[in-house]
């Protein structure tokens, strides 16, 4: 079993998508904390042809072991065909909060 610890980014078409994956991530302990920041812009190549969206970004700070559940809750619940879910691992961190990231989440 891994003692790492991720943060995950997940880019969403609006403010109400991110809260619902935010919610659902906590509720089901797959995340200790969801920050949704507002007023991105993305531009990106989809489909042959360069795109410029605005978007909102969901800061997903949870345990590496968890990555797998919280991947299918953000597919099952996000409108996008291809959703952004990436994991960058935290190499530091302030130990008493990673502590409470690895309380808090409870990975299946």
């Amino acid at each position: 079993m891994s003692e790492g610890y991720l943060v995950v980014l997940c880019t969403c078409p609006d403010r109400e998508t991110a809260l619902r994956i935010a919610e659902a991530l906590v509720d089901r302990k797959q995340a200790a904390c969801v920050n949704v920041l507002p007023g991105l812009t993305s531009v990106y190549e989809w489909e042959g042809a360069r795109q410029c969206e605005q978007e909102v970004l969901a800061i997903i700070k949870t345990r590496e072991e968890a990555f797998a559940a919280i991947e299918e809750t953000i597919r099952t619940l996000h409108p996008y065909e291809l959703p952004e879910i990436v994991a960058v691992p935290i190499a530091k961190g302030f130990a008493p909060y990673l502590d409470w990231i690895h309380r808090t989440v409870q990975p299946i």
